[in-house]
């Protein structure tokens, strides 16, 4: 059992409840329920493989959206630390002021702008040369969305608790209809069969790696791209465009670090989850990914995967440029041809 500070997690969990009263309703009603049960399991402390009580669950999802009913209207409260307040973006200051206590706060802006904060107990924290990696457990405050990593500023936050929840949500839908395919050859790495927690606790661990890697590509990403790509994607409206742009840059990401870093290490699990996990819009964008993969599955020949990683790199770099350089003529006037622009330069073996 965690001891975690009171005040605190009690302030951040209404920042919490807040952001989502704000935005939870932005959900489809599909995903939406999906997340209230998961949320409803962190916070009564279910294990995963437990079956949830239907009405308990109902009552609670009744109770949680009259609690945002009644705060939607609220602004973000300070944060109480030590006799000070902090504000609640405040990251870099409140992680300075929680190092003492071995906990790890993130207050940011997510996708499409939301607001999402998180408090936990400090698990690691490495420094580079350019930015600081946290890595943290046992959180005691978070919202509905709970990423589990996120690049802000120059502080990467890898949340182990929602990576690890990340875990069972894949295992649990692959169960379902049990297909041979990448998902399959990933969680073949694990005992799933026997030791259900085990093989969460061994995948999450293992699937550390591939989560850093990636944030780390992000960082490097957003260094190469500069303030203007920053600018365009806050800026581009709910779109197709802008889930194009969001996935070029993951695309970067992935070449720059996550899949170099995958492969250096020879790390199979991770390449099979990967591949089992690429988004619609980044399998449109990059089918030749798919076909150097499928020859690594056969054959073990990473050869097509490297030379193809290496060519990504350019290629993602040079698309994201001429997107920025289409948006800053046209603006939100030319939306349909900056997709068009993506689309057409899809990135084959």
């Amino acid at each position: 059992m965690v001891n975690h500070p009171e005040l605190l997690c009690t302030a951040v969990q209404k920042n919490c409840d807040i952001s989502d009263a704000q935005n939870a309703a932005n959900y489809t009603l599909c995903v939406y329920l999906l997340k209230m049960r998961e949320y409803f399991r962190w916070e009564n402390g279910y294990a995963f493989n437990a079956v949830l009580p239907k009405k308990e669950v109902g009552d609670w999802v009744q109770e949680r959206e009259d609690l945002w009913e009644s705060l939607e209207q609220e602004n973000f409260i300070p944060l109480p630390i030590d006799g000070k307040e902090f504000d609640p973006f405040d990251t870099e200051n409140i992680n300075k002021a929680l190092a003492p206590k071995h906990y790890v706060y993130s207050g940011g802006i997510g996708l499409r702008a939301v607001p999402n904060f998180f408090l936990a107990r400090l698990e690691s924290k490495e420094v580079y040369d350019d930015f600081t990696m946290y890595v943290s457990a046992d959180e005691c405050a978070r919202d509905l969305t709970a990423p589990p990593a996120m690049t802000q500023g120059k502080n990467v936050f890898v949340r182990k608790e929602s990576l690890r929840r990340l875990m069972w949500e894949k295992f649990e839908e692959w169960r379902w209809h049990k297909k041979d395919n990448a998902m399959a050859k990933a969680l073949s790495y694990y005992d799933f069969e026997n030791d259900i927690g085990q093989a969460l606790d061994q995948m999450t661990d293992n699937e550390l790696e591939a989560v850093a890697l990636h944030e780390i590509g992000e960082f490097i990403a957003s260094r190469e791209l500069g303030q203007g790509w920053h600018d365009m994607i806050f800026s581009l409206p709910r779109s197709r465009a802008e889930m194009t742009a969001r996935a070029v840059k993951d695309l970067l990401a992935d070449c720059v670090s996550t899949l170099p870093g995958l492969i250096e290490n020879y790390n199979p699990a991770s390449l099979h989850f990967f591949a089992a996990n690429l988004t619609s819009m980044r399998r449109e964008l990059f089918p030749g990914f798919l076909d150097a993969y499928a020859k690594w599955a056969d054959t073990g020949n990473l050869k097509p995967l490297k030379n193809l990683v290496a060519k990504g790199t350019r290629h993602w770099l040079n698309v994201a440029g001429d997107m920025l350089a289409c948006y800053e003529r046209q603006g939100d006037r030319g939306l349909s041809a900056l997709e068009n622009f993506v689309m057409k330069n899809s990135l084959r073996s």
